[in-house]
């Protein structure tokens, strides 16, 4: 019997993360044209934006249903492993209610079955680093109690900063209205992003130009971030690499932080960001127990 760590493709953690803890990793469905493909397992991020740019196609997202979450959980079971889930936020998609509902199957197949399904309220890489630093605490001899622990307080200090240069996929996607995606475009305004408490997208800022916004991203970490240069940091990109380049400079020349964990946002959120994305994520607050198994 394991205690297995696992996550959704939401999370967009990298895949050197997965393959070298070996981490189950739930793919999020995309749509192209009505047919179904699978975030990170049959449909890959540059595939998925070089598609996305020619705007030939009909891109949708749902949430992982019961079903497939059922089918994921019940080889856990079957094997009496417990389990740790870090699911996508409430406050964005379905994804917990769903695993919730499907834990309810499997427990009526299998009564013993310990599976602890955490909200994390985070996005992207924002509950991807979660899940790193919760593997590396296992690696590193943390009992299972001050791991789920410690799942618990990381999510609930997670700080999301996040922009996009267009305005054009969030008014696809209807989170922005076609006139203000319009007049946003004209100016260069570029919106910035932040994951709330109740866990929901809110934007907060508008800059313009991306120079000026990418600056007032890395005033807004140092505003909210704790200990910076005692933290693992996150940052994430879209299509292109280069986008986060002149943000891990920052980080590393203005705050000292010694480990950056770099991901390529997905299918499941660029569908609706677009490949322009960039975002930092980081906790609010440290906590030395925790701390020392990292």
């Amino acid at each position: 019997m394991a205690f297995c760590i696992i996550t959704d493709s939401a999370s967009d953690i990298p895949k050197e993360i997965i393959e070298e803890y070996n981490l189950h990793v739930i793919p999020t469905p995309v749509t192209l044209d009505g047919e179904d493909y699978f975030d990170g397992a049959t449909l890959q991020p540059d595939e998925f934006y070089r598609i996305q740019r020619e705007n030939k196609v009909d891109i949708k997202t749902y949430h992982i249903s019961q079903f497939m979450f059922y089918e994921h959980f019940k080889p856990f079971a079957e094997r009496g492993d417990e389990v740790l889930y870090i699911c996508f936020s409430t406050g964005i998609a379905g994804t917990f209610q769903a695993a919730s509902l499907a834990k309810e199957d499997v427990l009526e197949e299998y009564p013993d079955f310990e599976l602890t399904i955490i909200d994390s309220k985070c996005a992207s890489l924002g509950f991807g680093l979660v899940v790193y630093k919760l593997l590396r605490m296992q690696r590193n001899g943390a009992p299972k109690e001050l791991i789920i622990q410690a799942a618990e307080h990381f999510c609930s200090h997670m700080e999301h900063v996040v922009t996009v240069n267009t305005l054009e996929y969030l008014a696809r996607g209807g989170r922005l209205s076609k006139t203000s995606a319009a007049v946003g475009g004209v100016l260069d305004i570029k919106p910035i992003i932040i994951v709330n408490e109740a866990g929901a997208l809110e934007a907060v800022e508008k800059v313009r130009g991306m120079k000026k916004t990418i600056k007032r991203c890395i005033e807004l970490v140092k505003e909210k971030g704790a200990s910076l240069d005692r933290q693992i940091v996150g940052v994430v990109y879209g299509a292109d690499r280069a986008d986060a380049e002149p943000i891990l400079a920052a980080l590393r020349e203005e705050f000292g932080v010694k480990e950056i964990l770099l991901g390529q946002v997905g299918c499941a959120i660029g569908a609706h960001t677009g490949p322009g994305i960039t975002g930092i994520v980081f906790e609010n607050a440290l906590d030395e127990q925790f701390e020392k198994y990292l």
